[in-house]
């Protein structure tokens, strides 16, 4: 899995390492074809099992069948919902999880995997998060044998940890303030890593989507949408997505490298838009950067996306087939809060805002193309986050489940500090979590 010019590296070694020394980031050397197992899967396959099956193929040589089993069985006791709406459109929700948010799917199959490529050895797990994001990644590694989990965050509260789940009590989860920006975390994240002597001696990798172990489970759900619709639609078929850190974007082009049929992918983004004119035009020089504006899809307010590079490495290979497979659409905030009420009406469905982005751009595409195939919407996050947004477009109140209730609750951290990594070893050392 070479980043760049990085040479080639086993998956264990691109999954504990995470980033490449050379920079830039780990991408797949190649995949494996399987058009064969999608063709024999069907509606009654489960989840689990299709991660086990796919992930045994993907992961060859670092993961056997039983081994493949026993992650995805200790993974995943939630799985994604396909709910097919009409003729042209269906929303797979991906906030069934612990946490209420798609990245539970990621995150939770790379602890589950972690723990199984470790054995007895040992691990910390570094990762950037702000606000109700870090509590996915804590509760993903909650308990996991012989991993350690620290998460930077802002200049700001975090929520939803447990006190027993701190490292000094018992735990293994080490919240830590940083002095600064959610870039100056992920920048502090980067300078672990990279730092050998620092990295090796803490055992040091990252649960962020800059971790190829984390990015490319997500493809599964891409193909779980495939195998509940193949028997049920004719013509084209498309996948509308909220794009911010365009990593399920990236995700849904490796599950069509893996060979599974699909026509495009809408990257629906809001007025931010910071890869709109890249994705158009395939100049590397057209991604956007700037003021960050504020608005109701605020997982999607990037100024520069995380997974750019895949993004690029995709287009280097095939610049003529990209520009035929992504496609991209602008929702701005009044279109969002319309689109969440007219879905509300129509189906009787609520989307969060970022579901919502992309349904108003599944609409406008197939009004535009005079569409007679299917687009799959992805829903990101449970709508009742967002009761505000939810109450704002449709009048409706909705409350959180009592799983994400307990999510909203402000914690404190184990040590508040300055983004530096003399600071950040004084705040880790003497945590340790040997078998």
């Amino acid at each position: 899995m070479p980043g760049g010019k990085t040479p080639a590296v086993p998956f264990k070694e691109a999954i504990l390492q995470c980033l490449p020394q050379g920079g830039g980031l780990f991408i797949p050397e190649s995949v494996p074809d399987l058009r064969h197992l999608l063709l024999h899967m069907g509606e009654e396959t489960s989840y689990p099992e299709l991660v086990a099956a796919v992930s045994s193929l993907l992961f060859e040589g670092d993961l056997n069948p039983f081994s493949a089993s026993r992650i995805s069985e200790g993974a995943f006791t939630f799985e994604p919902e396909l709910l097919r709406l009409d003729q042209n459109f269906s929303v797979l929700t991906l906030y069934g999880g612990p946490t209420g948010v798609f990245k539970d799917f990621g995150i939770t199959f790379l602890a589950a995997l972690l723990e199984e490529l470790l054995h007895d050895d040992t691990a910390m797990v570094i990762s950037a998060s702000r606000g109700k994001t870090g509590v996915s990644i804590a509760r993903a590694f909650q308990n996991r044998r012989n991993i350690i989990s620290a998460l930077l965050y802002p200049d700001e509260n975090i929520y939803g940890l447990a006190r027993e789940t701190y490292a000094p009590e018992g735990g293994n989860v080490i919240p830590i303030r940083i002095k600064g920006t959610l870039d100056d975390c992920q920048r502090l994240v980067g300078e672990v890593i990279r730092d050998r002597s620092f990295s090796e001696r803490y055992k040091v990798t990252s649960a962020n989507a800059i971790n190829p172990g984390r990015l490319l489970p997500q493809a599964f759900y891409f193909l779980y949408s495939f195998i509940k619709l193949k028997k049920h639609i004719t013509g084209e078929l498309l996948f509308s997505i909220p794009s911010g850190n365009l990593g399920n974007l990236i995700a849904g082009l490796y599950a069509w490298k893996f060979g599974m049929p699909v026509n495009g992918y809408i990257a629906a983004m809001n007025i931010n838009n910071p890869s709109g004119e890249f994705i158009k035009s395939g100049n590397f020089e057209d991604l956007k950067s700037g003021p960050i504006v504020p608005t109701v899809s605020s997982a999607l307010d990037i100024s520069r996306p995380a997974n750019y590079e895949r993004l690029v490495s995709f287009y280097k290979e095939s610049p003529a087939v990209m520009k035929n497979m992504v496609y991209t659409e602008t929702v701005d905030d009044k279109h969002t809060l319309e689109t969440m009420e007219r879905v509300w009406k129509k189906y009787r469905l609520y989307l969060d805002p970022h579901g919502a982005v992309a349904f108003a751009a599944a609409e406008k595409m197939a009004a535009d193309r005079n569409f007679d195939g299917h687009i799959v919407i992805l829903a990101t996050a449970h709508p009742a986050k967002y009761a505000e947004e939810t109450r704002r477009a449709t009048g409706q109140d909705l409350e959180l489940p009592d799983n994400l209730a307990s999510l909203s609750r402000p914690a404190e951290p184990v040590a508040e500090i300055k983004p530096n990594l003399e600071d950040l070893e004084s705040a880790i050392a003497g945590y340790s979590c040997a078998p």
